[in-house]
């Protein structure tokens, strides 16, 4: 399978990686945000847990330190977790490595920690958080992909399964998913929809 898979739901806490786990999600990131060393911790030993038996692979956002210290084999960072990261000892532990970028500078960051894929975002205007940078368009992807070359782009903002033919034709290889699954009415039907059309594309 590749990594990260090309359906990529993102989600905040330990009982929506089991749900979307059992709903057969390939790679899920686990983004809790605010926990303590303890909780963090706890819950990266929580969602390992969860996805025992499974084909899932957990990806842990920010927390580098628990994921090592849980065993973890998938990291994500944003630039400032990228600033504060010990990246030989990310390296060492033999974790995977996505980082976030927004704009040219923070790409050439990323490209010089030798990161495993690379998200660009947001793609669309996103209502999750508040964002410093304006929506990138899905002409942007075209050009970051030319950039990269062979390394997987993952992209990520606002969206939704009838966006993404388009925005895998522009050459995304992966699309991260937030809203589109965790606000979604009836989530378990889409994450299958998700997953169905990966499947048809495979």
């Amino acid at each position: 399978m590749p990594y990260p898979d090309r359906f990529y739901p993102v989600v905040d806490s330990v009982a929506w990686v089991a749900r979307l786990a059992l709903l057969g999600a390939g790679t899920i990131q686990l983004r809790a945000k605010n926990l303590g060393d303890a909780d963090a911790l706890q819950t990266v030993k929580d969602a390992l847990e969860v996805i025992k038996g499974t084909a899932a692979k957990l990806v842990v956002n920010d927390y580098w330190r628990a994921a090592i210290a849980a065993g973890a084999k998938h990291l994500h960072l944003g630039q400032e977790d990228l600033a504060d990261a010990d990246l030989k000892a990310i390296r060492d532990a033999g974790l995977t490595l996505g980082i976030s970028t927004h704009d040219d500078d923070e790409l050439e960051t990323a490209l010089r920690a030798k990161p495993d894929y690379v998200a660009l975002g947001p793609i669309f205007p996103t209502t999750l958080k508040s964002m410093r940078f304006a929506p990138q368009g899905i002409p942007k992807i075209s050009q970051w992909k030319q950039r990269i070359g062979t390394l997987p782009l993952v992209a990520i903002g606002g969206i939704k399964l009838e966006q993404a033919r388009e925005i895998f034709a522009a050459g995304a290889d992966s699309i991260a998913v937030v809203s589109d699954v965790t606000q979604n009415p009836e989530p378990d039907a889409r994450v299958r929809a998700w997953l169905s059309m990966n499947a048809e594309a495979a």
